[in-house]
């Protein structure tokens, strides 16, 4: 199937293109289908493609040297991954999996990268989003220094909230309170904070049982972020 302008404007990267690029663009991209845990691409690799995320969610992971998964940042629909390959041409430093059913635009890398640095816009959106990146690594550096797994959780369900109500201003969403859509599972948080799915689901309980957390649907509800905050930094709940 054809891809149309209309499904590259979902993105918040390619909405104020004029027409005729994005026509450009469009005609030149092709459609990925990926299963749940399928590797989009693996470290190492020629980034040969820019990937646009429609539907589903992805995953950036790294290994230690003794083989543990380490989770590094989530990519949601209208999202892209590959910034840094797509400026200078290296290889991915990261393996990116598919944590459920999804579908990516694969775009011309060369195409893309020219767009890019013609366009002001464009090139300004991926520096921002490139300046969240390298924010988001600083806090989690910050946050894997925390002495217990508890203080941890709430620390990334805090970041996972803040980079949210980010990407929601910047798609033009109204804002839905303190929330994480497409909450991930307790796995896929546990490898992100250097903790045991177990432990991630204890926690999880507790603070639900404290009111601190809720959830609707496939969305988790932050129902009291001052004391989210206040267990991040080492307090006792109530």
């Amino acid at each position: 199937m054809p891809i149309t302008p209309h499904q590259l404007q979902q993105s918040a990267l390619f909405r104020d293109l004029p027409e005729d690029a994005l026509g450009e663009l469009a005609n030149a991209a092709m459609e990925r289908r990926l299963t749940r845990r399928e590797v989009v691409i693996s470290k190492g690799e020629a980034l040969k493609f820019f990937p646009l995320l429609t539907d589903g969610r992805l995953q950036g992971v790294d290994f230690t040297v003794d083989g543990r998964e380490v989770g590094l940042y989530f990519v949601g629909p209208g999202e892209y991954f590959g910034e840094l390959s797509l400026i200078d041409r290296q290889a991915m430093a990261e393996t990116v999996i598919a944590l459920a059913p999804s579908v990516l635009l694969m775009l011309p890398r060369e195409r893309t990268r020219s767009l890019m640095f013609s366009t002001p816009e464009v090139a300004e959106k991926v520096a921002l989003r490139l300046t969240a990146r390298l924010r988001g690594e600083a806090a989690q550096r910050l946050l894997l220094a925390l002495p217990n797994p508890m203080q941890r959780l709430c620390a990334q369900l805090l970041n996972l909230a803040r980079d949210t109500a980010v990407h929601e201003a910047a798609a033009g969403m109204a804002a839905a309170g303190a929330s994480i859509p497409f909450a991930p599972t307790h796995q896929e948080i546990a490898i992100m904070i250097n903790a045991s799915r177990e432990t991630v689901t204890r926690a999880f309980q507790q603070l639900q049982n404290q009111q601190i957390l809720q959830r609707d649907g496939t969305r988790l509800v932050i129902l009291n972020a001052a004391m989210l905050q206040q267990l991040s930094s080492g307090g006792e709940g109530r």
